[in-house]
């Protein structure tokens, strides 16, 4: 048997159940992957509390979780690409439960951990590097030379993009806590604006992309800064189509979705050193409840993980 953390119903993270139920078996193009960790995302506890539109009551009971990183036990029919005992990471898609000792992963969300990094690092990569990747390249179109302003950048996504845009070649200016201002600069922001303080559209302007993780008056805000020809692209609000218009930007607002290859790029930048992984602190699975209202009630620096032993 093998134990997953599913919920039966919406609320706080006491509905969050531990429950038996029989290793699953890969098939044809599935890796059955032993769990050594599991990362904790927003989304999660959204999920959780009945808060995402995208999973409702029809759904229940749903398996937490989408960021895994793990051993490969068994490979299905016509997987070539990994072999029994490979250490991979995966995002899976929407309740599949990485939560979990054991899942299934599909061999072409999955990637090779680089060697530099603990199965909690390498957990904490996959949907906030994916959501980062996929929101500055595939849909901000970034380029070398832009100045990109990113919106929550010390959180699990935001600390990735910061360092995916740096890479690339921009120029990084990123919002976020003052305490957080020189921990930023040494993932490579340019500039760090407090937004407590700060009003970001006093202190920057002909911004050629804002990566929003906030929506809001803070997306609303944006557009002030944001140059003519520009995008806006944000993983919660729609952006408006009217402003859009007015300055001729490009708009997006887009769901990240599981990727093998693009989280290979992203591996490739941490093998490198131009991407460091951030895990604020790891729990283990049986304390994936404290992992939630620590993720939901702190302040969080990069990524929360849980460990499977």
């Amino acid at each position: 048997m093998s134990t997953v953390i599913r919920i039966h119903e919406f609320g706080d993270a006491s509905v969050l159940r531990a429950e038996d139920q029989p290793v699953p078996e890969p098939g044809p193009g599935e890796l059955l992957v032993r769990v050594d960790a599991a990362g904790v995302n927003p989304v999660d506890f959204k999920i959780r509390e009945g808060a995402y539109p995208l999973v409702t009551k029809d759904d229940l009971p749903f398996s937490m979780g989408a960021d895994v990183a793990g051993t490969v036990e068994r490979a299905g029919e016509g997987v070539t690409s990994f072999d029994r005992g490979a250490a991979i990471h995966a995002m899976l898609g929407q309740g599949r439960g990485a939560y979990a000792q054991h899942v299934i992963v599909k061999s072409d969300e999955a990637a090779a951990i680089p060697a530099n990094l603990s199965a909690a690092e390498a957990a904490s990569v996959p949907l906030a590097g994916l959501t980062a990747w996929q929101g500055l390249l595939d849909h901000g179109r970034l380029a070398a030379g832009q100045r990109v302003l990113i919106h929550g950048a010390a959180g699990g996504v935001g600390h990735f993009a910061v360092q995916i845009a740096k890479a690339q070649g921009a120029t990084v200016i990123a919002t976020a806590r003052e305490e957080d201002a020189d921990f930023l600069r040494d993932l490579g922001a340019d500039e760090v604006i407090d937004y407590r303080n700060q009003r970001f559209e006093d202190e920057t302007d002909e911004i050629d992309l804002v990566f929003d993780t906030i929506g809001g008056e803070t997306q609303e805000r944006s557009w002030q800064v944001l140059k003519k020809g520009g995008a806006m692209v944000s993983t919660l609000d729609e952006p408006s189509e009217s402003k859009a218009n007015e300055k001729n930007a490009h708009r997006a607002r887009f769901l990240v979705q599981p990727n093998g290859t693009q989280l290979e790029e992203i591996d490739a930048l941490i093998h490198q050193g131009k991407i460091r992984v951030v895990v604020d602190r790891t729990f283990p699975l049986d304390q994936a409840g404290r992992a939630h209202d620590t993720l939901e009630g702190e302040h969080i620096r990069g990524k929360i993980a849980l460990t499977v032993g």
